[in-house]
C-alpha cells in the first residue's frame, strides 16, 4: 500500500517514500514548493543540475523541477541530457517571477525537451503543479497493467481485481510476505488460496510484476543494469541476475536487449493470466478459510507440483 510521504528533506542523503519531486529550484521557490506539496508529495532539492542526473540513478521521482529562474545557458546540456536519458520522468519549468529574461529562458527549456510549464505566479499555479504530481501517467506500465488486467478478467470477483491493483500500484513488492500484508492476508494463507485455486504460485506473480517495472526502468538511458537492480531492492547485480535466470532464464543483458515494459506484460498476461482466466475469475484471495475447504483431491494432478 502507497506509504505516507516523508518530511522535506535537503542535504546529500534523502529517504523517498511515495511520490517525490526532484528540484532544481531558487531557495524561496524551495519554500514554496515544500507548502505546495504537503501531505501529497516530497521535495528534494539539489543545488547543481548535474545532481539531478545523479539523483534520478538513485530512486525513482515522479516529475522534475526546474526553475526558469535559476536556469542559465550552462544548464543547457545537462537539462537536454536529462529529458534524453529519462524520459519517463516528467521535466517541468517553474515560473515564478516576471523577468526580462523569463521567455528567453522558457523557450530554451522547451527547446531542450521541456515540455510542462507550471505558472505559480497566481496561487493556481501550485494547484496545477500538485495535479501534476498526483495525476497518474496513463501510460505508466502500472496504470497499463491495472487496465490490461481489467479487461482481460471483465466480470471477475472484486476480491481478485483487488488484489491485482494492489500488486500494480505505487508499491513494488520484493516477496510474498509483503504482498500478502498489503492485502491484509497472512502470507501461508495466500499462498495455499492461490494452489487449492489451481494457479502458479503467488511468489511468480510478484515476481513478473517486479520484472515488468525492471524492464520499464531499462528503458531510460540513464540507469544502469546495477542502478535498477539497487532501485527495486535487489542486494546486487548479480541477484538480479540470477533471479532473471530463474524467471526467465535470461541474464540481464539479454533482458534490456529482449524486453519493454510492455513486452513484459504481454508475457505477464499470456503466462499468467490468459491460461486461468477461468480460475482467476472465480478466485477469491481475501475469502474466508470456510469458503477454501476444497479437498486437495480435487486439484488436478498436472498441478500438484505447484506447491506455495
Amino acid at each position: 500500500m502507497p506509504t505516507s510521504p516523508a518530511s522535506v528533506t535537503r542535504g546529500t542523503t534523502t529517504t523517498v517514500q511515495s511520490r517525490a519531486v526532484l528540484t532544481f529550484v531558487t531557495p524561496s521557490e524551495q519554500h514554496r514548493i515544500d507548502a505546495a506539496g504537503q501531505g501529497v508529495f516530497t521535495s528534494v532539492h539539489r543545488d547543481s543540475a548535474e545532481q539531478l542526473l545523479s539523483e534520478l540513478r538513485t530512486r525513482p521521482y515522479c516529475a522534475v523541477v526546474v526553475s526558469v529562474s535559476r536556469y542559465q545557458q550552462q544548464h543547457a546540456p545537462t537539462v537536454a541530457r536529462l529529458v534524453r536519458e529519462f524520459p519517463g520522468v516528467p521535466a517541468v519549468a517553474l515560473l515564478t517571477a516576471s523577468e526580462g529574461r523569463a521567455t528567453q529562458a522558457v523557450l530554451a527549456l522547451g527547446h531542450h525537451g521541456v515540455r510542462t510549464l507550471v505558472d505559480a505566479r497566481e496561487p493556481t499555479g501550485w494547484r496545477d503543479l500538485r495535479q501534476l504530481v498526483t495525476r497518474e501517467d496513463p501510460d505508466a506500465i502500472e496504470a497499463r497493467a491495472r487496465a490490461r488486467v481489467h479487461a482481460l478478467l471483465r466480470g471477475a470477483h472484486p476480491h481478485s481485481l483487488r488484489m491485482f491493483d494492489t500488486l500494480f500500484g505505487e508499491t513494488t513488492f520484493t516477496t510474498v510476505r509483503q504482498f500478502a500484508r498489503a492485502l491484509q492476508v497472512h502470507s501461508t494463507t495466500l499462498m495455499s488460496r492461490f494452489f487449492r485455486a489451481g494457479l502458479p504460485p503467488a511468489k511468480r506473480f510478484v515476481s513478473y510484476a517486479r520484472l515488468m517495472r525492471a524492464a520499464r526502468l531499462l528503458e531510460s538511458p540513464g540507469l544502469s543494469i546495477t542502478q535498477v537492480a539497487f532501485q527495486l531492492d535487489f542486494s546486487s547485480p548479480q541477484s538480479f541476475s540470477r533471479h532473471l535466470h530463474g524467471v526467465l532464464q535470461m541474464g540481464a543483458l539479454d533482458f534490456r536487449r529482449q524486453h519493454t515494459g510492455e513486452t513484459m506484460l504481454d508475457l505477464f498476461s499470456e503466462t499468467l493470466i490468459s491460461p486461468y482466466r477461468d480460475a482467476l475469475l472465480r478466485f477469491d484471495p481475501l475469502a474466508s478459510p470456510a469458503a477454501w475447504a476444497v479437498p486437495l483431491r480435487m486439484v488436478p494432478d498436472d498441478r500438484a507440483g505447484n506447491t506455495p
